[in-house]
């Protein structure tokens, strides 16, 4: 059997906000590497959409979107209930769950059972819904990345005391990923984390780090560092991301002029909001939102520090986003970091505080600590790009293909 040369590539992604989230960083990055190096690639999607480049296909899959805004939770008219996937998605509300990853995956598969002769391989974005097991039925070679178990997310949150309702699709994800040929994901870490976790053979899992998108995230001379300006990127109420130890060093912080800057959305009335108030920090910390890269770029120069104060990361995109931008970084040894990182940061263990605010002040009040930092980060990045992500996606892709094809020859 002669290999194919330019592979005809799905890529399934359940969600896909363009500029939060990992999901359509990944997205939108690897579908234009991919497309570069000469294969045909289409996103299919469920909203919010990604945002995609010139050479790249992308199919809508619409859902109910129950939780968007302005209107979350809310009741679908009858007329909206057309299909199974649709009464499996608002019934998983009803319930206290999160029915999307499910619904996506079988909107997907009734798609995909209509063009099975269109791909070469579908390749899906951490859904991992029961329709990834019907579509590997339809005979199309599936391979999936995992970023990092969501396990680790639900098993924080209940410790928090969060609302689980993100997290009741957690086994259905588990059975399908322990039933998939092929995993990707992301970091030596995550890999073993899948394999605790999930139970699924480290063998069959393939690392592939990401990277910045470095036409955007780059060194901005232009830009002035702002004085004791610290920025972080964290969901504000998300335990994982470890923003409420880093706003616990932030009064340890505030003799030295430092100001934080979260990019996150905060919740008026959620755990983070309260402790800002408890911690008398609301002239001490601003949070933005709906940042494009490009703003992100510039908010990242003009930073006298990044901060990565998780608890767990599968690879941490903010960590390699300011290193690109030569931003020093302060980060923790949660997961990924350390792997990430090397030496391009002062790291500190997680969930300490006082610790945390020791590193941001030796940066912060110490300018040839901030100008090794920023060397080490520019020089770290260049490790790190989007072109061999996707090539090392491909090789995957190209195992997995050489694998499907043994049985079909034998027989």
């Amino acid at each position: 059997m002669t290999p194919r040369t330019t592979l005809r590539i799905a890529l399934l992604s359940y969600r896909g906000k363009p500029f939060c989230g990992g999901q359509g960083v990944y997205v939108r990055n690897l579908s234009r590497e991919l497309a570069a190096l000469g294969h045909s690639v289409e996103v299919i999607s469920g909203p919010p959409y990604p945002v995609l480049d010139n050479g790249v296909r992308l199919t809508r899959l619409p859902s109910l979107d129950l939780f968007a805004e302005p209107n979350p939770f809310r009741t679908p008219a009858l007329r909206e209930l057309r299909a199974l996937p649709d009464w499996l998605e608002f019934a998983a509300m009803r319930r206290g769950g999160f029915g999307e990853p499910l619904a996506f995956s079988l909107r997907a598969l009734w798609h995909l059972a209509r063009r099975r002769h269109e791909f070469d391989v579908v390749h899906d974005n951490q859904c991992l819904g029961y329709g990834l097991l019907g579509v590997r039925a339809l005979g199309l070679p599936v391979i999936a990345t995992v970023h990092h178990p969501i396990a680790i997310d639900a098993e924080l949150s209940r410790e928090a005391g969060g609302d689980q309702r993100w997290y009741r699709f957690v086994r259905m994800q588990h059975q399908v990923a322990r039933r998939l040929p092929a995993v990707l994901t992301v970091s030596g870490a995550a890999r073993d984390q899948i394999t605790t976790r999930m139970d699924v053979p480290p063998e069959r899992i393939g690392v592939t780090p990401l990277a910045a998108d470095r036409a955007t995230f780059r060194p901005r001379p232009d830009v002035d560092r702002v004085p004791g300006r610290i920025v972080a990127i964290a969901s504000a109420d998300e335990p994982l991301k470890g923003l409420d130890h880093l706003l616990r060093a932030m009064p340890m912080l505030r003799e030295r002029g430092a100001r934080l800057v979260v990019v996150g959305r905060l919740k008026e009335d959620g755990p983070t909001a309260k402790l800002v108030a408890d911690l008398g920090l609301e002239s001490t910390v601003d949070f933005v939102h709906g940042l494009t890269g490009d703003e992100l770029a510039g908010l990242f120069a003009s930073a006298e520090v990044a901060c990565v104060p998780s608890v767990f990361e599968g690879f941490s995109l903010p960590a390699v986003e300011a290193m690109t931008c030569g931003t020093p970084l302060v980060a923790t040894t949660a997961g990924a970091l350390p792997e990430v990182v090397g030496d391009a940061a002062l790291l500190v263990p997680p969930a300490n505080p006082a610790v945390l605010a020791g590193a941001l002040t030796t940066v912060l009040r110490d300018s040839a600590t901030r100008a090794r930092l920023a060397a080490a980060s520019l020089a770290r990045a260049e490790s790190f790009s989007w072109r061999a992500t996707a090539e090392k996606t491909v090789t995957r892709y190209r195992t997995l293909l050489d694998a499907s094809a043994v049985p079909a020859e034998v027989a």
